[in-house]
């Protein structure tokens, strides 16, 4: 694991943030938790982020919204607060989503949060927040209008149409990067219905980078980005390369008064354990409602993890990349960690007990020493002492029940970077094999 200025912070994840230090990509894939916002105007009808498409409303009925968009309750500093609180190092901000409501100010629009009840820049207040608070800035902006005409539809059926929606896509981008530079990523969507060359993506991404030399870009205006996106599941790309899981709370981006199906703390941990393995960064959704609040359920949730974070955040941050040694896809690396995920960084392996063992913890397939053991945050007094035979380390004196309320987490020091293998029998063959299942797998991976 590299640390350098661009992306330091301490075991439990308080991070410092040098503004005048620009991220490198693998410096942003090290920030490892971050909150992504969706709000808008969309979130005043309570059905989520699609709701104008979704339900055909009449453009001329959506707008008449911005009148009663006050925005009362959206409180910039509140929500880096709670970020922070949260153990998160940045945040995403969705500046304009696929219904065409600008949250920034523009010229090019009176169709935005400046000119609605609101009367208020919320994009330039959300990052002097961040800023404020040591936390770096992405920008969310859709490529794709359903508002705005010609939108992209008629720009599939009209060559001059299409001209016309890309240079004004363009335009929009120029004038928000330039408003709020320096800012760390621009976090395109809504690529549909074009390709990159479509999209004019490369000319793109040059200008914006003309603009604000230093800023990265996502993946999903048809180019690869400097780093990947994947949406509602975990995975590092293959081969790995900087990556980002966007994730939601519940089941919805934007507001949902009807979706209740909240992610424990736990759930939550697994996720940032996920990716702390693979190198990679947990981008957690907040969907606000209408009037700004955050559902109280989202506060909770957030806070029991950063406290967590607290207690056992040398586990998620700073961390190597660990794949068990195994490094081809296919692998199934959940059957390995039966008690919970894995992680390691240096010489440690952290054991995420997610479902407790009782006294003894067994562990097989080592393919190192184990030197010391020990339970994080203060959990159990004294040094645990393990009992290693071979490939198998027996750790004994661990209390009946878990000692942490969200994940206890065992830290065994190791005399070298671990590695633990086990096969699908019940010893390693001597010849070259498959690590588990040589046939086409039903299995998902993410």
């Amino acid at each position: 694991m590299t640390m350098d200025a661009q992306s330091a912070g301490d075991s439990h994840g308080r991070h410092v943030s040098d503004r005048s230090v620009r991220l490198t990509p693998a410096a942003y894939a090290d920030l490892r938790y971050g909150m992504f916002i969706h709000y808008g105007l969309y979130s005043m009808l309570g059905q989520g982020e699609w709701v104008l498409n979704r339900q055909r409303i009449d453009p001329a009925e959506y707008r008449e919204l911005a009148a009663q968009f006050t925005a009362a309750y959206f409180d910039v500093g509140a929500i880096c607060d709670l970020a922070v609180r949260a153990g998160m190092r940045y945040v995403v901000f969705t500046t304009m989503h696929h219904d065409g409501f600008r949250l920034y100010d523009t010229q090019l629009s009176d169709f935005g949060s400046l000119h609605a009840a609101a009367r208020r820049d919320l994009t330039g207040e959300i990052i002097a927040a961040a800023r404020s608070r040591g936390l770096r800035i992405g920008l969310y902006h859709s490529l794709n209008n359903w508002m705005d005409q010609p939108d992209a539809v008629a720009a599939l059926e009209d060559s001059a149409a299409c001209q016309t929606f890309i240079q004004r896509t363009h335009q929009r981008l120029a004038e928000l990067v330039r408003r709020y530079r320096p800012i760390d990523v621009l976090w395109y969507d809504g690529w549909w219905p074009f390709n990159a060359d479509q999209w004019q993506a490369r000319a793109m991404n040059r200008m914006v980078q003309a603009i604000d030399p230093g800023i990265l870009f996502n993946g999903r205006n048809g180019l690869p980005g400097d780093f990947a996106t994947p949406e509602g599941h975990l995975g590092a790309p293959d081969p790995w390369r900087p990556w980002e899981a966007c994730i939601t709370l519940n089941n919805s981006w934007g507001y949902h008064q009807g979706d209740h199906d909240w992610k424990t703390p736990g759930q939550v941990v697994d996720m940032l354990a996920a990716v702390a393995a693979d190198r990679g960064n947990l981008l957690l959704n907040v969907g606000p409602r209408g009037d700004g609040s955050i559902p109280q359920p989202t506060v909770d949730i957030l806070e029991a993890v950063g406290q967590w974070l607290g207690r056992c955040g040398e586990c998620i941050f700073n961390t190597d990349r660990f794949t068990f040694g195994l490094r081809q896809r296919g692998d199934h690396r959940g059957d390995w960690c039966h008690h919970g995920p894995m992680t390691a960084r240096g010489h440690i392996l952290y054991v995420l007990l997610r479902r407790w063992p009782g006294r003894e913890l067994v562990l097989a397939g080592l393919q190192c020493q184990v030197l010391g053991a020990k339970l994080l945050g203060g959990q159990a007094e004294g040094r645990l002492r393990p009992v290693q035979t071979g490939q198998r380390v027996v750790i004994g004196g661990l209390p009946e029940h878990s000692p942490d309320p969200v994940c206890a987490v065992l830290a065994l020091e190791c005399d070298r970077p671990p590695v633990m293998y086990l096969g699908g029998g019940m010893r390693i063959p001597r010849v070259d094999h498959p690590p588990y299942d040589p046939c086409p797998s039903d299995l998902a991976h993410g």
